[in-house]
């Protein structure tokens, strides 16, 4: 029998690493094919680690808790018979990775680790070899806290975050400003060192700990919140923002859409909202303006050929981000259908990979809180967010000098300034414009 691992899977195109929230199996547990292993959270969607083979689980080797990259190996198994899946085709850069991944490593490969192991005795890690996971190196950020003067207790003298944690509980953290052992020269970079040292500057700017007086209520920080924490921090840091708001009169949209919506609800079971014209309305724009369906990918730009709008859907405590595959390719009708069912699913907590996956612009409804303008953070590694605002009641000026009461909504764009300019994104927007302003009984189609 052949021992196989089971690695951190992709879950979302720009899905980099995953929490293991809950383990579902324990060493000697059998599974079959396809059995769920493990509870995991990114900052896109919670799913499960399914298991690719059939077998005993032999070792769990990442802690409930502990963020992994993605590719890494979290547990293994001895597989029995003919369990094993056939191998995946290379993945594609463009492409999905698959939500399986399977990193197995061969019986003979497997027996030749074990002999070195019994050969060489283990030996500590020395500080300038040192790889941290981004865990580690985040909660260092965070605490202010010095690695090289850490013990780990992990494989080879490696710290773990539950190492950290446990400095942390008690208080006893090694700041960047103790004193560091002698056989670390501080003043001087490591040859070959695997990451490098946080700067002073960095060090100075690290928030100092918050004092809790009498009243105040500590909130601990849920696996989603530091996943969402995290996605938005790398869209500020390598995003350069820029902004640009238009005012949309949606008089004829607001007068057409208040005039089918009991009749809509009576015969399709769901609600025809305001929104659902304002996705189509862009998902037509993006169209004729591809180059706002773009992505930044370093050495080039990549223009999606699919038109799959991302909507943010908010609950108490996080913010989900599902996505309407084809928008372009779909009626009034049958977005106000999808924004009805994954606002449903986001809710009862039962969002699928398949349902965050592929995003190319986002849309976020602000307005339903009552917001009239904002600047929102672009969901990385799109080139664009889009926030429609509250219709408001506001004078304008009519041709001919009349002044009347119109449904005024303002539009306001995000952008990802590597990718484009004030000229594409001010032809998107009046493109938008121009269609929403256009939106009536007469000319419009909600089917």
């Amino acid at each position: 029998m052949a021992i196989q691992n089971i690695t951190m899977p992709q879950l979302g195109e720009s899905v980099t690493e995953g929490t293991i929230e809950k383990w579902l199996v324990q060493p000697g547990d059998t599974v079959k094919k396809y059995d769920p292993l493990a509870e995991v959270v990114t900052d896109k969607v919670n799913a499960e680690i399914p298991s690719s083979f059939e077998g005993v689980i032999t070792e769990l080797l990442a802690e409930e808790g502990q963020t992994l990259p993605v590719g890494a190996i979290v547990c293994s198994v001895e597989i029995t018979g003919d369990s094993e899946l056939p191998p995946p085709p290379p993945p594609k850069k463009s492409a999905v990775s698959t939500a399986i991944l399977n990193a197995g490593v061969q019986k003979k490969q497997e027996t030749q680790q074990q002999a070195t192991v019994t050969k060489a005795p283990q030996k500590t890690v020395r500080p300038d070899k040192v790889r941290y996971s981004p865990a580690v190196l985040r909660l260092a950020q965070e605490h202010d806290i010095a690695l090289e003067q850490i013990t780990g207790t992990g494989e080879g003298g490696r710290i773990t975050r539950k190492d950290l944690m446990k400095l942390i509980a008690t208080g006893n953290v090694p700041t960047s400003t103790s004193e560091a052992p002698p056989v670390v020269d501080s003043a001087e970079p490591q040859s070959g060192s695997a990451i490098a040292r946080p700067s002073q500057e960095n060090t100075k700017s690290a928030l100092p700990a918050q004092p809790i007086q009498a009243g105040d209520i500590e909130i601990p920080v849920t696996k989603v919140r530091r996943a969402i924490a995290n996605n938005m921090l790398r869209s500020v840091h390598e995003v350069p923002h820029a902004w640009m708001m238009m005012e949309v009169d949606v008089t004829d949209l607001v007068v057409y859409r208040d005039s089918i919506k009991t009749e809509f609800k009576q015969k399709e079971g769901f609600n025809i909202t305001y929104f659902a014209f304002f996705v189509k309305a862009v998902a037509q724009a993006l169209k004729e303006f591809p180059m706002m369906n773009s992505m930044w990918a370093d050495d080039k730009i990549i223009q999606k050929h699919d038109i799959n709008i991302s909507i943010a859907v908010a609950t108490d405590d996080a913010l989900f981000v599902p996505v309407i595959k084809h928008a372009d390719e779909k009626s009034v009708k049958g977005i106000a259908k999808e924004i009805h069912e994954l606002a449903a699913k986001v809710r009862a907590g039962k969002l699928a990979m398949d349902d965050v996956n592929g995003g190319t612009f986002t849309v976020n409804n602000t307005g339903a809180f009552g917001s009239i303008q904002s600047m929102g953070i672009i969901n990385y590694p799109q080139a664009a967010i889009l926030q429609v605002e509250s219709i408001v009641k506001k004078p304008v000026v009519l041709p001919g000098g009349m002044f009347a009461a119109r449904d005024i909504v303002n539009l306001c764009l995000s952008l990802d300034h590597r990718v484009l300019d004030g000229l594409v994104c001010g032809k998107f927007l009046n493109r938008v414009k121009e269609i929403l302003e256009n939106t009536n009984k007469s000319s419009t189609s909600v089917y």
